[in-house]
């Protein structure tokens, strides 16, 4: 099984069990984000989290394989057409030269590592709208000289 009939299939379950990814994360003992992100093929799974996943949306060791092999990250090029991932497109091209400024200026010549990284997505009540609330921790990794 490739990661896309993977991706497929566990979404397939998932909306089968009618499982939010907060029960799912819940029930892996992951944060939800990042059991998503294994789901849509983005991420490898270690082999408990694996095992866990595929128990959850009772799904067999074909699941538990893909979600434990190594991806390859790509994703398209094209400016992205769904809304909401193309206001994330959006902010990033609008304040992505200002966050890389201020970054640079608080921690020096580097970048904020992908790989040792977290992200949550809360719900922020608001009277006037409730709010997305996206937190991204990534360690940062100075430019090196030699």
């Amino acid at each position: 099984m490739d990661k896309l009939e993977m991706h497929h299939t566990l979404l397939a379950a998932k909306a089968r069990k009618k499982l939010s990814w907060d029960a799912l994360g819940e029930a892996v003992g992951h944060s939800p984000v990042w059991v998503a992100s294994v789901c849509y093929g983005m991420n490898s799974a270690p082999p408990e989290a694996a095992r866990g996943i595929a128990a959850a949306l009772e799904l067999d060791d074909n699941v538990v394989a893909a979600l434990e092999a190594f991806p390859t990250k790509t994703w398209d090029q094209a400016i992205p057409q769904d809304p909401l991932i193309y206001r994330l497109y959006e902010i990033v091209g609008v304040y992505g030269p200002t966050l890389k400024d201020v970054i640079q200026e608080k921690f020096g010549d580097g970048i904020m590592s992908a790989i040792d990284f977290a992200m949550e997505v809360e719900r922020q009540p608001d009277p006037k709208g409730d709010r997305v609330v996206i937190t991204m921790n990534g360690k940062f990794l100075p430019y090196r000289s030699w």
